[in-house]
Formats: C-alpha cells, structure tokens, sequence
C-alpha cells in the first residue's frame, strides 16, 4: 500500500524486453530484491539493483493499463516505498493498481498553481467525484471539479517542482487509479 506522496522523481535509464530500470538515490536506501515499488503510481517488484538505480519488470497487463509503453529513456518517474504501518497516511489509501489511463487536456495557471484537465475513460467517472482523491501518476491528488468525461485539479507549487508533473503538457497520458473504497461500495451494493 501506498499514500501518494512521491518520495523522489527518478530517472529512465533504459525499458527493454518489458524490464524498466530507473535510476534514483532516495528509494535505494533500504531496498532490497523483492520490494514493492510505485513507478508513476504502479506497484512493480524491484527484480534487480546497484549503487544508483534498481529494475522491474513489466507484465502484458501492466502494459496495457498504463502509460508505460511511451517511456523512453530520459523520461522522470514519481517514485514511493510502500508505506510503513508506522508511517502516517499522508495522501490517501493508493494500492499501485492502476485503472487506465487519462490524457491531460489543458494546463492553466492560477495564482501560483496550475488547474490541470485531464480527460479519462467513462468506466471511471463514478468513482471520481469533486474534493474526492484520485491518484494521476502516482500523486494523491484532490478533484477540483468533475465533468461527464474529465476532471480537474489544482497542483501547488510544491507539488509541481517535487513530481513529474512540472514536465507534463496538453496530450500527455497519466496512470490513474481512483478512490478503493468507492470500488469495495460499489462492489458490496451490487449483490
């Protein structure tokens, strides 16, 4: 499990034969092979590691539900361990389960923020709901407003220069993955 609060924007080094290898400095402290990693809010398994970089790989499913198949080397990565039972839940319950894919329509500024639009699949509208969380690349994030096919957010400063959103522009696809406990709902509501 994780929070959404990105730890550290690491770097592509290389994606091959469906194995990513990212290099970092922060999330390399206490890792070991076998660990839960989120890459862009998608839990994977660290099947390799050194000094300053680590390796995962990549699933036909993976694959499909995310945005990784338009990495390329050079390209920044939201990374975070898994939350300690110790730890504080800072951003909400994210799982690294990656719903689908949204394609950002519009970046504006406002004030010292930036409204992003991104526009996402109809399965997913009702489980994203205004001041409700949602998870775009990893970030725990709040709906600003929601439409029939897309939704807004306010990213601060902080947020920007501290993710991989500050490189982000209009046609680019994020990883998303909304709220699990409207999912559990919906699912216990239907039998």
């Amino acid at each position: 499990m994780f929070t959404g609060i990105v730890e550290e924007v690491g770097v592509v080094a290389r994606l091959r034969d469906h194995r990513l290898t990212v290099q970092a400095r922060k999330v390399l402290g206490d890792m070991k092979l076998g660990d839960s990693i989120a890459v862009n809010g998608t839990c994977l398994t660290v099947v390799a590691m050194n000094e300053d970089s680590f390796s995962v790989d990549l699933s036909p499913e993976t694959l499909r539900r995310t945005s990784f198949t338009g990495l390329a080397e050079g390209n920044v990565v939201n990374l975070e361990r898994p939350l300690l039972v110790t730890d504080r839940l800072g951003g909400h319950i994210v799982q690294g389960h990656i719903d689908g894919t949204g394609r950002i329509t519009s970046c504006t500024p406002e004030e010292d923020c930036v409204i992003l639009r991104v526009r996402s699949p109809k399965k997913l509208m009702p489980y994203i709901v205004e001041k409700g969380f949602i998870a775009v690349d990893g970030i725990s994030l709040t709906v600003v407003k929601r439409s029939a096919l897309s939704f807004s957010l306010s990213v601060i400063p902080y947020t920007l220069q501290n993710t991989n959103l500050q490189g982000k522009t209009p046609g680019d696809l994020v990883n998303l993955e909304a709220d699990i406990l409207a999912k559990y709902v919906e699912n216990l509501l239907s039998r």
